[in-house]
């Protein structure tokens, strides 16, 4: 058997969605196990573009059971707009799995959160505003409504009244906006729709993995974004990291075989937090522009900075990652050099080279780096490493040696064929072979 997890290595948007595609290709299930519809990923097919949120990126491969774990929270309303989506496109999503276990995201999440952010002035956290941790913050107070409680009006009703009650202060003035018979009657509509798709996905996990099968593990945002590991409090409210991969998807650490990590060739963030590598000015614009650094779920203007391989190697340790993918390294090509960023300088002259565990000391760093030849040629039809420039493979080689992990894909476009695959012993293992 293989167990397989796929998580992000920086801040998130780090093109997850095309390494799970290609992985899918031989698996037999792809699990996706936190986040929300707060993810985006896009996948480029044939010059078309197909955008996710919660479904996993594997239900382009119709013979892939794709499932929505029990550590995702799920709004209903988004899942069946998703659905209908993928339908308008000819996709099947006969192989869609959705756990009992789920939470869901309820109206007055949205409100919540919109409500916690403007209250947070001129320091806002940047969430999506899509009511992601209002929803995890009910979960942890056991006041959360599941998937399960869509197939009984009246628990239903009785768990949506009683997660009302102790926000009637905070609701106040959306009073008018919370309906609780209206909530209830549009939530088991949804029910009737999702019914079919529900299902105990631990169990499903268990006989594929026992029966020798492989499964990918798919994580969102990133593991920079961790909320116990990252830049707290400008994170996500899950654990994007590989080990919420087994309580996520109710899997065991030993089903767990493989840990792939993917980063950007450059780094970029979302919203606010600190961010050390960060290019101010044109390049950075020219870099987010050509990369197209906008987000799928917000068209949000992403943050764009040079590769930052101190917090890159703390995110392999973190998560003990055994491959590496590099994505969106064509472009890069035209710039005459790159730096990379191999260590930090705090206040008062202090340089350190991990990544730095009080908020203070990160929010106060600046990058400093290793400056390494660009090259001028389009790489974008390049499909084995030798026909990269020797610069970029050397910018990849120094990657790897200062993290300790080989990269084994590099996506050289946006396109699913646009690969460059460096270990031709990895490509005949795994399941993208």
């Amino acid at each position: 058997m293989a167990g397989i997890v796929v998580i992000g290595a920086q801040w998130g948007d780090e093109g997850k969605g095309k390494v799970v595609d290609l992985l899918a290709e031989r698996a037999d299930a792809v699990i996706r196990f936190q986040g929300g519809n707060n993810a985006g990923h896009t996948i480029v097919r044939d010059g078309h573009a197909f955008k996710f949120h919660l479904i996993p990126s594997g239900i382009l491969h119709p013979d892939t059971l794709c499932v929505i774990g029990n550590g995702v929270v799920v709004d209903p309303a988004v899942l069946t707009d998703e659905l209908d989506g993928l339908r308008r496109q000819g996709v099947d999503t006969g192989g869609l799995r959705l756990s009992a276990n789920a939470h869901l995201i309820m109206p007055y999440h949205v409100l919540l959160d919109h409500a916690g952010e403007s209250m947070l002035g001129k320091s806002p956290i940047g969430t999506t505003k899509r009511g992601i941790g209002p929803c995890y913050a009910d979960k942890a107070a056991r006041l959360g409504i599941r998937v399960q409680d869509l197939l009984d009006e009246k628990i239903l009703k009785k768990k949506i009244a009683a997660a009302l009650e102790p926000k009637r202060l905070s609701l106040r003035p959306f009073a008018k906006e919370i309906d609780l018979q209206q909530i209830t009657e549009d939530y088991l509509v949804y029910g009737h729709r999702l019914e079919q798709y529900i299902a105990d996905t631990a169990r499903l996990a268990w006989d594929l993995l026992d029966a020798g099968r492989t499964v990918l593990f798919e994580g969102a945002q990133g593991a920079l974004l961790d909320i116990d590991h990252g830049t707290y409090p400008f994170v996500t409210s899950s654990n994007p990291i590989a080990g919420a991969a087994t309580v996520g998807a109710g899997v065991g650490p030993r089903d767990i075989h493989e840990i792939w990590g993917v980063s950007k060739a450059y780094t970029t963030r979302v919203g606010a937090g600190p961010f050390p590598s960060e290019i101010p000015g044109e390049l950075g614009d020219e870099l987010a522009e050509k990369g197209g650094e906008y987000g799928t779920t917000t068209g949000r203007k992403r943050r764009v900075g040079w590769i930052d391989l101190v917090g890159l190697r703390y995110a392999v340790r973190l998560n003990t990652l055994t491959h590496l993918a590099i994505t969106k390294l064509d472009v890069l090509s035209g710039l005459p050099t790159i730096q990379a960023c191999v260590r930090y300088r705090g206040e008062e002259g202090a340089v350190f080279d991990h990544f730095p565990y009080h908020q203070s000391m990160l929010h106060k760093a600046r990058a400093e780096y290793e400056e390494l030849p660009g090259w001028e040629e389009d790489i974008t039809a390049a499909r084995g490493p030798e026909e990269l420039p020797q610069a970029a493979r050397d910018y990849l080689d120094f990657i790897a040696d200062y993290v300790g992990v080989p990269v084994v894909l590099v996506g050289v476009g946006p396109g699913h064929e646009q690969n460059v695959w460096t270990h031709d012993d990895v490509r005949a293992e795994t399941p993208a072979a």
